[in-house]
């Protein structure tokens, strides 16, 4: 299931939210989002767990949880969230 994690510090990197996905089960990626002319993040990224019901047990508990300083907002991917991101 591809999971969108918005919300994010800009000085929050892959590995930390890798870190905080990883007690829920197996995590096939996470791509943050960035910048393409600075490079910096733009606060979002998705993340792929193949097992559904891990991925919905790491929604439930990181919805809403600080992280850098900032409330995290996790949810189901829709296709056009995922789609408009793969084309930046």
């Amino acid at each position: 299931m591809k999971i969108m994690i918005r919300g994010l510090s800009r000085l929050t990197t892959e590995d930390k939210v890798l870190a905080l996905l990883a007690p829920y089960g197996l995590v096939h990626y996470f791509h943050l989002v960035k910048d393409s002319n600075t490079g910096n993040s733009k606060g979002f990224g998705f993340a792929f767990m193949p097992n559904p019901s891990q991925a919905k047990a790491a929604i439930k508990s990181l919805n809403g949880i600080e992280v850098d300083g900032q409330k995290i907002r996790v949810k189901k991917a829709e296709a056009s969230e995922a789609k408009s991101s793969d084309d930046q």
